[in-house]
């Protein structure tokens, strides 16, 4: 274990989901958050979805589940700064609920996302099966073993110890990463493994569901570009690459602790004028489809 190894934790993570109440301004209710650490010129956009998903879950009081959100990233958000969300109660009816969040900085909205929520009612049930066939991920390297002897590019020590530990996931690659280089084939898709460094810690305000459910939200961000880097033939860490995302949908299935590694397979949809659409899907390691991400980024480069 390298010392990179033995500072990962998922409190990033957690510290990015606390929110403080606030007093709203414009609408029903209002959080504080707090964007995390890192080494790029504006927050993390995983950030934004995740403690705009918490804000939501926090106004729904009567037990229904979050199971979609619908988000538009406006403007960049800045590192370490307060971000207020305001949480608009648009309908509760007895099967569904929705809500509008829209998150300010510096006195100006920078997201906005619609969350619907549902109380679950008996019915059919079907899954996609996991067709992609996968490394154990303990046959795979982490990021900070990946990245341990190499460097090039745009890639600085703090970048590499965000990369291999910063961000409260484990992260393993197939068919291997985009760092550096394009490991693997110039194909569209890639998958995965993600797992929490360590076990999840309680967040205060939300159910052990509802915190699995944020840290879902949180973590799809990172990688969901890279079948469009991939095909592209574009490593992160390439001087004139320039990345960010502008909308983002999820679906939440069905319930899945985030303890064990799931499965993260991914698909570049679409490439074309500076923007890239790019799928995914989380499975359980017994094959169990729990979410589906659409993302849509800016895809910068030259």
């Amino acid at each position: 274990m390298t010392t990179t190894d033995t500072l990962a934790t998922s409190a990033v993570f957690a510290a990015a989901v606390t929110l403080t109440a606030a007093e709203p301004e414009h609408f029903d209710l209002a959080f504080d958050a707090v964007t995390q650490p890192c080494p790029w010129p504006k927050a993390y956009g995983g950030d934004l979805v995740a403690q705009a998903a918490a804000a939501a879950m926090r106004s729904v009081t009567d037990g229904k589940t979050m199971h979609s959100m619908h988000s538009y990233f406006l403007r960049p958000a800045d590192i370490g700064a307060t971000v207020r969300y305001e949480v608009e109660l648009l309908r509760d009816g007895r099967g569904y609920s929705t809500r509008q969040v829209r998150g300010y900085q510096n006195g100006k909205p920078i997201y906005v996302c619609l969350a619907n929520f549902a109380a679950g009612e008996p019915g059919g049930s079907y899954r996609t099966e996991l067709d992609t066939a996968a490394p154990d991920p303990e046959t795979l390297p982490s990021s900070a073993a990946y990245l341990a002897e190499r460097g090039g590019g745009t890639m600085t020590p703090e970048s590499k110890r965000y990369w291999s530990a910063g961000r409260s996931f484990d992260m393993r690659h197939v068919p291997g990463p985009v760092y550096l280089t394009v490991e693997g084939a110039r194909v569209p898709q890639q998958a995965v493994w993600v797992k929490p460094f360590d076990a999840l810690r309680p967040v205060d305000g939300l159910s052990d569901a509802q915190r699995d459910q944020a840290a879902l939200a949180y973590v799809c961000d990172y990688t969901i570009l890279e079948p469009l880097l991939r095909v592209l033939d574009l490593p992160w860490a390439r001087p004139d690459l320039v990345t960010a995302s502008l909308d983002h949908v999820m679906w939440f299935h069905r319930p899945a602790p985030v303890e064990d590694w799931l499965l993260y397979v991914q698909e570049a949809v679409a490439v074309e004028s500076g923007r890239g659409l790019g799928s995914g899907r989380f499975f359980t390691r017994d094959g169990r489809h729990v979410g589906t991400v659409l993302q849509e980024g800016m895809i910068r480069a030259g």
